[in-house]
């Protein structure tokens, strides 16, 4: 795995190069697949002058999708700490959804010897009851038909309280909830957003740009 480090407004010594080397060991070892790892290093001083901080930017890139972390400090080196550490905690979870996911694999499987249908809360009717409305003895009537804003369709609304939390919280929550997307606000734009799974282990992340209501003009 290469390893590249660059600083802005900062000099990259020897010393934080050597210990970068030793910290990127431990992410090849839970990564192997990974080709490159890049380091950024930004130091930001206040216009108060009375603080300084070193941001440290990690990014793994490989087969498979980007991996990367952030951490700050006063200390570049314990800001090398944490992005590594919370590297290495990013790459432990999604090494333990892969083994999740082939043990415990989503979807409907129908077994074909039975004809029953796991890995789904719905079930399918049986032949007696297909058989009963088709012929019309259990007829589809609700008893709102005449009824001007009826509607077939059953939809269910749910109200949450807003949560404001990072798109990585969001992705680690939709996976403990154990759903397909999560709606949230996003903690970096204060825009409402949704993550979601794509195929394999790639997510997305939709957000609203909210705008203010255009004001309307009093009538003179």
């Amino acid at each position: 795995m290469e390893t590249s480090i660059v600083g802005v407004g900062v000099n990259i010594t020897d010393r934080f190069r050597s210990v970068v080397e030793e910290k990127s060991s431990r992410i090849a070892t839970l990564a192997p697949r990974a080709q490159s790892l890049d380091i950024k290093v930004t130091h930001r001083a206040y216009h108060n002058g009375t603080r300084e901080d070193e941001t440290v930017e990690l990014t793994l890139t490989g087969k498979g999708p980007i991996v990367r972390a952030e951490a700050v400090d006063g200390d570049k080196f314990a800001a090398l700490d944490l992005a590594v550490d919370k590297m290495a905690e990013q790459l432990r979870r999604a090494k333990d959804k892969r083994v999740d996911a082939r043990n415990h694999p989503r979807g409907a499987k129908l077994e074909k010897g039975s004809g029953t249908l796991t890995g789904i809360d719905v079930q399918p009717a049986s032949v007696d009851m297909i058989r009963a409305v088709a012929t019309g003895e259990i007829p589809l009537i609700t008893g709102n038909e005449e009824e001007a804003d009826y509607t077939p369709v059953v939809i269910r609304t749910k109200r949450f309280d807003a949560e404001w939390m990072p798109v990585e919280e969001a992705v680690d929550r939709m996976e403990l909830v154990g759903h397909d997307f999560f709606l949230f606000i996003d903690a970096r734009t204060d825009q409402p957003s949704v993550v979601y799974r794509r195929k394999g282990w790639d997510y997305g992340v939709i957000s609203l740009t909210t705008t203010a209501a255009p004001t309307a003009e009093l009538a003179s």
